[in-house]
């Protein structure tokens, strides 16, 4: 599951210059740090999705996470939201054990 809030889907349009009908696709890189998974962290791109896991579309943008990066996000629910504070978006991830 991903969840997406409107303040936080309004960030990526206007950092990422993105227009109505746009995807963004969330993928696993090696590297980095996480907090559900060592050595592995979150990247992101724009372009349509192929064989999406899971999708939500806010504002009229998909995000989305394709099958083959579905393992890094098992057993959690995938949130993003904006902090108004540092002008950034944060993500959060949440057992589905506790949700």
């Amino acid at each position: 599951m991903i969840s997406i809030t409107q303040p936080a889907a309004q960030w990526y349009i206007r950092e990422m210059d993105l227009f109505e009908g746009d995807s963004i696709r969330f993928y696993v890189r090696y590297g980095g740090h996480s907090d559900i998974h060592r050595g592995f962290s979150l990247a992101l791109s724009k372009g349509a999705a192929n064989n999406p896991a899971f999708s939500t579309e806010v504002l009229g943008i998909t995000f989305y996470v394709e099958e083959s990066d579905a393992w890094y996000f098992a057993d959690h629910h995938f949130h993003i939201k904006y902090k108004r504070k540092y002008d950034e978006v944060i993500y959060e991830f949440e057992s589905k054990e506790k949700a």
